[in-house]
């Protein structure tokens, strides 16, 4: 099977009380041939930059159970240390496999990427 890439814009947030969200923006689709960078781009990102993520999907057209996989296991790096995953902007055409597996009640959704950088919890100095 031939590998793609997928493109990805990523950007640096920083909310009012100074928390650093980093928002990724994938490009086309995120299937079995794509999904497996992007889930390396959420555990490094997660790692290394900060554990609180935003994901808008405005820009992908198509995900199948590979690109969910990835999304699901990102949410989960990003529990493990107790930071925050939010989806934003769902394509029309990729929000029907969010609800057809019931997924749009396991992640935070938001409608805009402003919205879901709104309530993302403060960091709390430890």
């Amino acid at each position: 099977m031939e590998q793609k890439s997928i493109h990805m814009e990523q950007k640096t947030h920083t909310t009012p009380d100074g928390t650093t969200v980093i928002v990724l923006t994938p490009n086309g689709r995120l299937d079995i041939t794509t999904a497996w960078q992007f889930r390396l781009k959420l555990q490094e990102c997660i790692s290394k930059l900060s554990r609180h993520v935003v994901v808008n999907l405005g820009q992908v057209n198509f995900i199948d159970s590979s690109g969910l996989t990835s999304l699901v296991a990102g949410m989960r790096d990003a529990d493990k240390v107790r930071g925050s995953f939010r989806i934003c902007n769902v394509h029309p055409e990729a929000k029907l496999v969010f609800e057809v597996t019931m997924m749009d009640s396991v992640f935070e959704i938001f409608d805009t990427e402003a919205e879901a950088l709104e309530g993302v919890p403060r960091e709390i100095a430890s």
